[in-house]
């Protein structure tokens, strides 16, 4: 196998809005080390960070018919970590200070995306293997690939691999809108193909027509071939149930290290943390302008705000623990609702909790230095990055068995040496409740057990390395058929 190329809708650390850019960002480049040559397609987005803007060359223009419509690309290109990189430029398609609009117009845009990458492939004439999607923007591709191109001896041997990483997000338009936007056939718009209860979704037709089908972890495969996880689309993933796979993404070792992170006050590593990990308790505590005690039991948030997150299960459960002197540390934006039920703790308990809705990745990682537990109570999660970068740091995880968190937390009960953390089953908040309040009781009565979980947490290997592997196994697999 010579070439798998990744294609997604964003990069770190050209642009990333999400956990997609970060795992775009890291997992080609780990594939690479193992001897796999990878590349990478994003959309030339004119809000692509200015340095790497400056850095990119034109390497040519060419011409992308969509449907009835022609329009060029200027194809960027530069090489980073040893990488090629190319950008799909457009100036009606990608301009703007954001890469995501209106679905009404993404659609479109990402469609031309799809097109394009594929149009790009015969102009630049390199061997390309497997093309590796990501997500419902890149849903057109394996389409396109399988129905437009496989006339063309170059593309028929190409490969395509469909990557869900949110399933509740699809792409989803009118189909008369879908085939006047594409031209594609009349066949693609069945119910086994991209149909979608009367429209056209583009997830789906990834899905259907993808050789391989993968997502963010081995539960979350599972979950979302049933109704209640399944978006609409369970029973296309149950009928690729054998295409299909989970693997777990991974976070860069490197950038989350408490023994090197110059962000956090006192670094340390699993042999010394319980010395030096209370120094970043203190050090958080006067950064959120809160009561300083190293004793105190704190709790921290680092999330995106949203109903899917979970945290409506947490109104009206936290009263007891704040009445018990518990400290609360939230970074995040998102969803006003979810935001307000923050709004409302800070009011009644101002000396107890801090709130910040403007991301910083520096108080990001203060938190997990200095909070000893993290609170993931989510609805549903395909993966989940925070547990990983929280039990990196020492700061164990409280999260609902579901998706990514389940495959990534292990919780023994009480006391036994076997956990990284704390897990709660059903959608409750008495469960919720029961599970804080059994994580509250260690730390405060058996802080040995309470510690013997931070030291398997912090070292609990969650580097992208096991994930490469395993995509380097399924790419080889895919390219022996």
């Amino acid at each position: 196998m010579k070439h798998v190329m990744f294609v997604a809708a964003e990069s770190a650390p050209f642009i990333k809005t999400g956990g997609l850019g970060s795992v775009i960002g890291s997992l080609p480049g780990e594939i690479n080390k193992l001897g796999v040559k990878t590349s990478l397609v994003i959309p030339g987005y004119e809000c692509i960070r200015p340095e790497y803007r400056e850095q990119m060359t034109t390497l040519f223009s060419f011409p992308v018919k969509l449907g009835w419509r022609e329009s060029m690309v200027d194809l960027g290109y530069l090489k980073l970590h040893d990488m090629d990189c190319y950008f799909i430029g457009n100036s009606f398609y990608y301009c703007g200070d954001s890469p995501y609009n209106d679905i009404w117009l993404d659609v479109e845009k990402f469609a031309f995306f799809c097109k394009a990458v594929l149009e790009m492939l015969s102009y630049l004439e390199i061997p390309v293997d497997i093309i590796h999607c990501h997500d419902w923007q890149t849903g057109l591709l394996p389409v396109f690939l399988k129905t437009m191109y496989q006339q063309d001896p170059y593309y028929r041997r190409i490969k395509s691999v469909m990557t869900i990483h949110n399933i509740k997000f699809q792409g989803i338009t009118e189909i008369e809108r879908m085939k006047d936007i594409t031209g594609l056939p009349d066949h693609v718009f069945t119910y086994d193909k991209m149909e979608y209860y009367g429209n056209a979704n583009m997830l789906k037709g990834g899905i259907a027509y993808a050789d391989r089908i993968t997502t963010v972890s081995e539960t979350y495969a599972h979950e979302i071939q049933t109704p209640e996880y399944g978006e609409g689309l369970f029973q296309t993933l149950y009928f690729r149930r054998d295409d299909l796979s989970g693997i777990v993404n991974g976070i860069d070792w490197k950038v989350y290290d408490p023994e090197t992170d110059a962000y956090i006050t006192d670094n340390y590593t699993v042999e010394d943390f319980m010395e030096k990990r209370p120094e970043n308790k203190l050090a958080l505590q006067r950064l959120a302008g809160l009561p300083e005690d190293r004793k105190t039991f704190t709790m921290g948030i680092v999330s995106r705000l949203t109903e899917q997150k979970g945290y409506d299960l947490l109104e009206g459960t936290l009263d007891d623990f704040f009445n018990r002197g518990a400290q609360l540390f939230v970074l995040g934006e998102g969803e006003q609702k979810v935001e307000d039920i923050f709004r409302r703790y800070k009011e009644r308990y101002p000396g107890q909790i801090f709130l910040e809705t403007a991301y910083q990745d520096p108080i990001a990682k203060k938190i997990y230095a200095g909070c000893d537990l993290t609170l993931m109570p989510s609805r549903f999660e395909p993966c989940g990055l925070n547990q990983m970068m929280a039990q990196r740091y020492g700061c164990l995880p409280l999260v609902r068995a579901t998706g990514g968190l389940k495959d990534t937390v292990k919780d023994d009960g009480e006391i036994s040496g076997e956990g990284t953390g704390f897990i709660f089953n059903r959608y409750d908040k008495k469960e919720l409740f029961q599970t804080l309040d059994r994580a509250y009781r260690m730390y405060e009565d058996h802080i040995g057990e309470w510690n013997q979980r931070i030291r398997a947490g912090m070292m609990e290997d969650f580097s992208w390395t096991h994930s490469a592997k395993a995509y380097k196994k399924m790419y080889l697999s895919l390219a022996e058929e």
